[in-house]
């Protein structure tokens, strides 16, 4: 079987396995490891013929996927302390899974950097009543989702890429970063973007804040406001009476 596939066009091994898994229609929760190896070792057989260079993370994808087709082969499953029998698969499923939730954000948020390049939106000034002894005057500029994307891509991109080994690290779970943010509010009920996401080194964690602060203000808990034309994004906590 030949292959029309460039290296360049995939970010790492787990890409190319969840190119096979999308463009065979296969369940990702039942992976055909047989197949899917096959399929693997054949694009790196024929990078090498074609004189390409494979990254070592391929090649180290290539182990793993040889040693799980072995353990499947086993007659006899290992099992757990529960005495339930360990699916081989479990650890590379979870990668994968995780894998694709994070390239389905980035393509969404490339998606909606695209179609809002192409527009300009409408600002507007908004009057605020001060009082007499308050000598700020603030001028609030019309927040969009795409604003907060924006900011958050731009914080991507200062990141380390993604790594296999950052993939099969506990997950970071959403709500936990909604009670993160929650707890860095000021006395003021005030949060800047810049002291969320600067002690932040993770990409997966950068994305999981996203969508947490999208979250957040989605249920009415905070919103954004912008003191001046690229100004700093601030979350503002919206206090009960």
């Amino acid at each position: 079987m030949s292959y029309q596939i460039k290296i360049e066009n995939f970010e790492g091994p787990l890409d190319l396995l969840l190119y096979f898994i999308r463009r065979d229609e296969l369940d990702i929760y039942d992976i055909p490891i047989s197949k899917i190896t096959e399929d693997f070792m054949n694009v790196i057989s024929e990078w090498k013929r074609l004189n390409m260079i494979v990254a070592g993370d391929f090649i180290v994808m290539a182990s793993t996927l040889m040693r799980v087709k072995a353990k499947m082969l086993i007659p006899r499953p290992e099992l757990d302390d529960d005495g339930i029998a360990i699916d081989p698969r479990e650890e590379l499923i979870n990668q994968l899974i995780d894998y694709s939730r994070f390239k389905d954000a980035a393509s969404f948020l490339r998606q909606m950097n695209e179609e809002n390049s192409l527009m300009t939106p409408r600002q507007f000034e908004q009057s605020i009543n001060l009082d007499l002894d308050d000598t700020l005057n603030l001028v609030l500029e019309d927040v969009t989702l795409f604003d907060i994307a924006r900011y958050f891509k731009k914080v991507m991109e200062i990141r380390p890429i993604i790594s296999q080994f950052e993939l099969s690290k506990e997950p970071i779970k959403l709500e936990h970063q909604k009670e993160l943010i929650m707890k860095s509010f000021n006395d003021k009920a005030k949060l800047s973007f810049k002291n969320l996401t600067k002690k932040i080194q993770s990409k997966l964690e950068l994305i999981v804040t996203f969508l947490a602060v999208l979250d957040l203000i989605r249920v009415g808990v905070c919103y954004v406001v912008q003191d001046k034309v690229f100004g700093e994004l601030n979350l503002i906590q919206i206090q009960e009476d």
